[in-house]
Parts: structure tokens; sequence; C-alpha cells
């Protein structure tokens, strides 16, 4: 008689900002998210959720000084141009065709689809994070961009604006928000304890933002995208490890994930969700399912029967020496390595 070698396969499933996604492998913001195609191909590969490109401030802020002058031009020679050039907020130039796009994809997937918003300052744009929620984002995800360029500028100020700016638009929606974070602030975990207060429901690590180059040739300094690479995980994935038991919320990891093996790593160190857009580009929407399934059959070798139940087991708060997430094993890995 032959044995039953079957298995029982591992529960992908995990919850994120409130919500229930089959799997934690999530399509993060990239130009994919542009294309209804492309979002269909990623639910068919089996993410948990879409997050589509960010509405950035400086598109709205410019659409809207366009048209502010296109209906004022000329006004000054009418008397009755008061009575009839209508008012900004009868306009919706900027974010119509993100909405629209939004709504479209909602529409048509049906996995969670989480909007995100890009911008540097508070200000009436804010309200365009509760517009993505009323298209039907299930989620907002929002993505400042500061830089402390500017020395006048304090380390307390900046933490300042972006507590602020997170407190202006959790008030303004009434879906779930996470905050992509930066790693160079100076002191990351109260920081992530004052956006959870401010109401952010999730944090995500980390923003990889796009460095300048200077091309030799021109002499000009240009934009250019360099996909990550497997070694950038690591970071987010130390303060992933760090913040899981310090903090009341949900933890998206990002950066560096490529492959089965990162998503799993991910996962054991806090997780409840893997973010990737680098492999995806690189590799096809399809590629999706093969980080799922390697992250699964990782996730089946050590015993575990689901992503729930190995989350967090060896964030720092669960494996013995808690202090090799911070200085000891970074003292323990120069003192040992030894040339090639």
């Amino acid at each position: 008689m032959n044995a039953d070698t079957t298995t029982t396969p591992v529960d992908l499933s995990t919850t994120y900002l409130g919500l229930d996604l089959r799997s934690p492998i999530v399509a993060s913001a990239s130009p994919l998210g542009r294309d209804l195609g492309s979002l269909a191909a990623l639910e068919a590969a089996g993410v948990g959720a879409v997050v589509l490109p960010s509405l950035y401030e400086e598109e709205i802020e410019q659409d809207a000084r366009t048209l502010q002058t296109m209906l004022h031009q000329g006004a000054d020679a009418f008397v009755e141009a008061a009575t009839y050039i209508p008012e900004m907020d009868e306009y919706r130039t900027g974010p119509t065709p993100y909405l629209r796009h939004l709504e479209a994809a909602v529409d048509q997937l049906s996995i969670p689809v989480i909007g995100s918003l890009n911008g540097t300052t508070p200000g009436g744009w804010i309200e365009y994070a509760a517009m993505m929620g009323d298209a039907g984002a299930a989620a907002v995800e929002l993505n400042p961009y500061l830089v402390a360029a500017d020395p006048a500028v304090t380390p307390d100020e900046m933490e300042r604006r972006l507590v602020e700016l997170v407190t202006q638009v959790c008030a303004e929606v009434e879906v779930p928000v996470a905050v992509k974070l930066s790693p160079w602030f100076s002191a990351l975990a109260n920081l992530a304890r004052l956006l959870v207060d401010a109401g952010a429901a999730g944090l995500v690590m980390f923003n990889r933002f796009v460095q300048p180059d200077i091309d030799l040739d021109a002499l000009a300094v240009v934009d250019d995208v360099h996909l990550s690479t497997p070694a950038e995980l690591l970071l987010p994935m130390r303060w992933t490890a760090l913040l899981r038991d310090q903090v009341d919320c949900s933890l998206a990891l990002s950066s560096g994930v490529h492959d089965g093996d990162g998503a799993t790593k991910a996962v054991l160190v806090g997780a409840d969700v893997v973010m990737t857009t680098s492999a995806l580009l690189r590799h096809g929407p399809e590629h999706a399912s093969t980080i799922g399934e390697g992250l699964a059959a990782r996730l089946a070798q050590h015993g575990y029967s689901s992503v729930t139940e190995a989350r967090g087991a060896m964030s720092a708060g669960n494996v013995p020496d808690p202090e090799s997430y911070e200085r000891a094993w970074y003292r323990h890995a120069l003192t040992h390595y030894r040339p090639r």
C-alpha cells in the first residue's frame, strides 16, 4: 500500500489595512498600473492587491494654474466677467483622468485597488485622497517625498510636517491610509508611532526614491530609473523586524523583493504584505505567481501552514538575540569578515 504523500497547501491569505487579501504579494506603484490589461494580468498571476501609480501634487497644481490662466485671460475687458467665470472648485482637471482610471480598475478587478497620492505640503490637494475613496479605492497610500535639503529645517520640523500631513489626509478620507516611509529619519521608530497615532492604518518600508544622475557628455543632471536588486531587501527587512512588535498597524515591506525567498524573509520578519515592482517590470506581471509559489514552498519547507502562522516568527521580539537587528550583528559581521 502506497503512503499518502499529499500535503496541505499553504494558506497565503493575509490581512492588510483591514482588507482581506488572498495573497501577501502586492503589486506596488509602477507603470504596470497605468494599463488595465497589465492590471488584469497581475490579478491572474495571483497578487493580493494592486497599488496604482501616484497622483502627484505638482500635476494637480500645474493643471489648476493653467486652467485659471485660461479662464481669466482677457476677463478684465468685460464688466460681466466676474459673473460668468466659473470657480476653480467646479473643475476637476488634475485628478479626473486618474480617478476615471481608478474607477475602471475597480470595476474590472476583484482584488483591492489602492490609490496613491504623492505630495510634500499640506493643502487643498489633500481633498483628492477623499476623492480616491469615493471613486472606489479600497485604501489610499500616501507617498510623501520629503528631502531635508534646507539646513534651516530641523529634524523635528520635518517630522512635524509629515505627521500634520498624515493627520490631514486621515481626516479627509473614510478608507484606510498607509504611509510610505523613507528610511532616513533620525528616530524612525518614534516617528512610526506618531504616524499611527495620527491615524495611519499601515506603514510601507520603504520609499525608493529615484536619484538624479550626471550625463558627462552633456554635463546635465538627468533622471534615470534604476530597478532594484535583491540586496536592497536588507534595509526594509531590518526595520520591519524592529517595528513589528512596537507599532499597532499593518506593515508592508517594499524594495528588493524579487523572488519567493525574498517574500519569505519579509513575512518572517513581520510584513503583512510584500510589495514588489522591479521584478514585475523585469519579468512581466506573470512573475507574481512565481514569487507566490516560491513563498508557499519555503513556508511548507519549514513546517508553516499559513502566512499568518509564519508572520513575525523572526521579528526582533521573537528571535533569541533581539540585538541582532541592532548593533550586535553589525559588530559581529565586521569582526568576522574575511576577504575571499
